[in-house]
């Protein structure tokens, strides 16, 4: 206890706090597209809220992908960042550039394309028809988006965090209000119902690239990273650099958030108002989620930092204060989820059925919060020593080789229906936060080693 009171654990808490307060804020802007969806879409019945549902399904795993690709970049500047190697991390941004908007691009046409597999697994016809044009407009924002994340990812790296904040909000209220007018017809729009949900986050996306771009391009502080810049002379192996770190990131965060979208289709099979509660909440979880992915963030940049320095005891330090702050958080979570359970869901649907089963996922959520909260802060600090190889075997054991067959036991076999499946989930997170864990210990522990020998 003394040592977590210490002077080194608090001088860590500060500077992961102000790394991460920024970031949490912008990481809830990502996930308050849909859940601002999710509420206002609510609003107009339970089967198109069913419909974002079994849509998000899809479009979040290869939303997460991108993202997590563009993290790639973020240890490798916080890393040359800490030895001041300007050239570097110039090299860095352009090549941040061509690869987010050539993963964005990609991901758009992937997307294109996996569409119509939404009406192969057996889900109710009404949702599947409104699923699938709502996916076909959602999938447009996937490059903005990647844009905006690999210059928010960037400027993380050098531990600019507050402007992305900062744009994410405001595109957030922007989306709001779009939403507000174009899901409903107010003031002379339009009343497009569930469509005008996913125009006015492809809008609300596509200025936040834009204005990010502004940000960076023209901030005084960035400019030394702009002298002589231009596309040519694309370096391979540092494109594989940024790949080596982004891909397996980016599947990380596939294999976990996949299985909670393969538990849509799986949930499917049960019921449209068991959908719908699902992503009731999910909704809610998610956001307790983001601000751990923050953390997860600002320890990645600690721990890059650190790496750079060959600083390997405030490298370990800086981890695990990380994985203090987390359980904190997620502590204060669970307690809330359970005292307002009944209270939550009345913000995303009227139905009394939904929110009844919505008020027993969030029980569920309560007991996972700190191992979700453990599992990607421990990717994130395992990410900044550029360990991630074996976190992603990790994960994807915990989740689809645990979770999601143990969610389809305890739902159908067990009988427990949806919360069954949310068992199954809570599991697989629960494994993913111990192996973690152990496995960011054992690596720091080996660095540590290494620099005395």
């Amino acid at each position: 206890m003394a040592l977590l009171l210490s002077s080194e654990y608090k001088n860590n808490y500060r500077k992961l706090f102000l790394l991460a307060y920024p970031v949490i804020l912008s990481q809830l802007g990502h996930i308050m597209v849909g859940v601002v969806d999710t509420a206002m879409v609510g609003q107009i019945g339970t089967i198109p809220q069913a419909a974002v549902a079994l849509a998000n399904s899809l479009y979040v795993l290869v939303l997460v992908f991108g993202l997590g690709v563009s993290y790639g970049v973020t240890p490798l500047v916080a890393a040359a960042d800490s030895i001041k190697d300007y050239s570097h991390n110039a090299s860095l941004l352009k090549h941040s550039i061509v690869i987010n908007t050539a993963m964005g691009c990609l991901l758009f046409l992937l997307l294109l394309i996996l569409s119509p597999v939404l009406l192969f697994f057996n889900q109710k016809q009404e949702v599947v028809k409104l699923a699938i044009p709502f996916l076909n407009i959602m999938m447009l924002g996937m490059i903005p988006l990647c844009i905006f994340s690999g210059f928010k990812q960037f400027a993380e790296g050098l531990s600019f965090t507050r402007v992305a904040m900062i744009i994410t909000i405001g595109s957030n209220l922007l989306n709001i209000l779009l939403n507000y007018l174009m899901i409903f017809g107010h003031w002379g729009f339009p009343e497009m119902g569930l469509m005008g949900s996913c125009w006015a986050s492809f809008i609300a996306r596509t200025a936040m690239a834009l204005i990010m771009f502004i940000y960076i391009y023209y901030n005084k502080h960035f400019k030394v990273y702009w002298e002589g810049f231009n596309f040519k002379n694309i370096s391979i192996p540092l494109v594989k650099s940024i790949l080596s770190i982004g891909v397996p990131s980016g599947l990380q965060w596939l294999f976990e958030v996949g299985a909670f979208s393969f538990a849509v289709i799986m949930i499917g099979w049960i019921s449209s108002a068991a959908q719908a509660a699902h992503q009731v909440a999910l909704s809610i979880a998610s956001v307790t989620y983001m601000m751990a992915s923050g953390l997860s963030a600002a320890a990645s940049v600690r721990v890059g930092n650190q790496l750079g320095l060959k600083d390997m005891q405030g490298l370990r330090s800086a981890g695990f204060s990380a994985f203090i702050m987390v359980l904190a958080f997620m502590s204060i979570s669970a307690i809330c989820f359970i005292l307002f359970r009944e209270t939550l869901p009345i913000f995303f649907n009227k139905e009394s059925g939904v929110i009844r089963l919505s008020s027993s996922l969030l029980i569920v959520a309560a007991f996972f919060q700190l191992s979700d909260g453990m599992q990607v802060v421990g990717l994130g600090a395992l990410r900044g020593m550029k360990d991630v190889k074996i976190p992603t075997v990790i994960t994807l054991v915990a989740y689809w080789i645990i979770g999601l067959p143990m969610s389809y036991v305890f739902a159908f076999i067990f009988g427990y229906g949806v919360v069954g499946v949310w068992y199954g989930l809570s599991l697989g997170l629960t494994i993913a936060a111990l192996l973690l864990f152990l496995r960011f210990n054992y690596v720091s522990k080996k660095y540590t080693l290494f620099s005395h020998s």
